[in-house]
């Protein structure tokens, strides 16, 4: 009777974790509500009038928009050279602060050297970067990429400086007592503590290098999202800012996403609340 009641029960737990897996759907589309219901209270806002259009226009305007440019061919040319300059930043930028934040984080000697310096540079605004940036490289892309560089660095550099810091001395005296080489430390033991620091760094990064590069298309480009965002203003087009603006939103959304997949997939050794959804 034992045995039977057993092996009834395993179909069971297992319909309870196929329904486990179904709840990542039903986040997204959760997730999607508020946009919707958003959308959908604009566009009745802007059509009846209860906002001025010409200062709000409605939704389906501002898609029309976007649809026309895209046909025109116009359209892909600002996308793929912000996401462009947003790539190069994010990788430009991700590699130095690896760097260092390895230097500060496992030396309390270069954290005494590097830190107090790059804490000080953190606190500098990102459009006093500009002028400073076309002095020094030029109008052209080197300088914006730079300026997105610079905001991807800090999240990063910080996160895996304190993912550094705050391994466990026990773990690590464990690796040495089973004989690790320094090397082997850092890739079994000191490297998996980190990792979720310097993923949470990294998306972080990501975010401001979206914000950054607003900052360095606002200035002296003739293409690029943040363009757009001027032009609309110049020319009294609100659709166009507004149109940018979604699309930022978007493509942000969207990286970060890609991200946060990355994440998930890379700790998924670890025992954490959302791996257990």
């Amino acid at each position: 009777m034992t045995i039977r009641t057993n092996t009834a029960t395993l179909p069971a737990s297992k319909k309870k974790k196929s329904k486990k897996k179904s709840l990542p759907f039903t986040d997204w589309w959760a997730g999607l509500l508020l946009p919707v219901v958003l959308i959908i209270i604009w566009e009745t806002a802007s059509r009846n009038g209860w906002v001025a259009s010409h200062l709000l226009p409605a939704p389906t305007v501002v898609v029309e928009e976007m649809v026309t440019m895209g046909r025109e061919g116009e359209l892909w040319g600002h996308i793929g050279i912000t996401l462009y300059r947003v790539l190069a930043g994010f990788v430009i930028g991700t590699a130095a602060a690896a760097i260092l934040g390895v230097l500060t984080g496992s030396s309390k000697w270069m954290e005494k050297l590097l830190d107090p310096t790059l804490q000080a540079l953190r606190a500098i605004p990102s459009l006093a970067w500009v002028p400073l940036f076309i002095l020094w490289i030029g109008i052209g892309e080197a300088s914006k990429i730079t300026l997105v560089a610079v905001g991807v660095f800090f999240p990063v550099y910080l996160n895996l400086t304190s993912g550094i810091q705050g391994v466990d001395r026990k773990l690590i005296e464990v690796g040495r007592m089973y004989g690790f080489s320094t090397w082997k430390q850092v890739r079994k033991i000191v490297f998996p503590a980190a990792a979720p620091s310097f993923l949470t760094g990294i998306r972080s990064g990501l975010s401001l290098g979206w914000m950054f590069v607003v900052a360095a298309e606002l200035l002296g480009t003739s293409q690029g999202l943040g363009y757009l965002m001027v032009f609309g203003q110049n020319t009294s087009s609100p659709e166009l800012v507004i149109g940018s603006i979604l699309l930022f939103a978007v493509f942000g959304k969207a990286t970060d996403e890609i991200l946060k997949r990355i994440e998930r997939k890379s700790l998924q050794w670890q025992d954490r609340l959302d791996n257990s959804v």
